[in-house]
């Protein structure tokens, strides 16, 4: 299994931008098998706001590293918005941004989609 040392320095390598604590191992019960699980936490703050947290997690299974990563947004309790896996740790941040680079271009068609159906005012001279 990777070590704590060596996973907290993929993190650095990897997302700089982010203030990394690593936790303590723990083990998971999964289906009658004991797996071993390290998870990280990155924040970035503005001042005394935190701006974005990061949550990285990976786990030793059947001979594989599995990798899951979620992020949120503004403030220390804010919802979890999305979370993705991968077998490293760049794959599974990379489904990460992927998946709110789909998100938001959806909701960017949407939102033109609603101003192009809106009536038009004429304005009187």
């Amino acid at each position: 299994m990777i070590k704590s040392s060596e996973f907290r320095k993929k993190l650095i390598k990897i997302m700089p931008g982010y203030k990394w604590t690593v936790h303590r191992p723990m083990y998971r019960i999964n289906t009658d098998e004991k797996v071993l699980m390290l998870t990280a936490t990155g924040i970035q703050v503005a001042g005394k706001n935190r701006t974005s947290t990061l949550e990285v997690s990976v786990s030793y299974r059947d001979g594989e590293y599995i990798y899951n990563s979620k992020s949120s947004g503004f403030g220390k309790n804010a919802p979890w918005l999305s979370k993705q896996e991968g077998p490293t740790l760049a794959q599974s941040l990379r489904n990460l941004q992927e998946d709110y680079e789909i998100t938001g271009n959806n909701n960017l068609r949407h939102a033109a989609d609603l101003q192009g159906a809106r009536a038009h005012r004429k304005t009187s001279s």
